[in-house]
């Protein structure tokens, strides 16, 4: 189960945020690049689930997520992750959940990539309000493959570790006041599969 809240931010933002006193430790940072599925009639998105392939450095990963619930920016949903050869779509032995798996199975030779994000993620760890919270600050885009349609990607993501779940309020209450004036971190409830599909929808 993942529990996350994922905020919008704005350019002239961008360096107020990066030096907020929480943020001093150098953060990670990595290079993902990503591809969604769906079939042709959409069927994934009426189930409310996203299949995606990650190219994290040398590692493929291949995701499954159901959509849960979002409210405010916060999200609670069902999530599985492994490493993949591309294209295999090995269901069966990522979900646990046989009826998921066994449909995604059947649903497995008509899913073809829809869109893709490229973006930078720099990631801090940090302990706050007695959680350990994982920061992650993505940059770069949300991309139509084979058209130019394309939109800028720049959000913040702080995803619970440990602790209580209203850590991660409290967290953005005070990653938006730093010494050079405030940063305007929006909750939004739209997740990167949600903005891609919106961008297809318009190829």
């Amino acid at each position: 189960m993942e529990t996350e809240l994922k905020l919008n931010l704005s350019e002239p933002d961008l360096p107020r945020l990066l030096n907020h006193p929480m943020l001093a430790a150098t953060g990670s940072a990595q290079r993902l690049l990503n591809t969604y599925f769906d079939t042709n009639d959409l069927a994934l998105q009426h189930r409310r689930m996203a299949v995606r392939e990650r190219l994290a450095g040398d590692q493929w990963l291949l995701t499954v997520k159901t959509a849960g619930r979002s409210e405010n920016g916060l999200s609670r949903r069902q999530e599985w992750e492994a490493p993949t050869t591309p294209g295999a779509l090995q269901f069966d032995t990522l979900v646990d959940d046989v009826a998921q798996a066994t449909e995604l199975v059947a649903m497995r030779p008509h899913l073809k990539a829809l869109f893709c994000t490229d973006f930078e993620r720099q990631r801090w760890v940090v302990t706050h309000a007695d959680a350990q919270i994982e920061v992650a600050l993505d940059q770069g885009r949300i991309h139509v493959p084979g058209t130019d349609l394309s939109e800028p990607l720049l959000e913040l993501e702080l995803e619970l570790l440990s602790g209580p779940e209203s850590a991660l309020m409290t967290l953005a209450d005070v990653l938006r006041q730093t010494p050079q004036g405030p940063v305007a971190l929006t909750p939004s409830d739209a997740s990167k599969a949600q903005r891609g599909m919106g961008l297809w929808r318009r190829a």
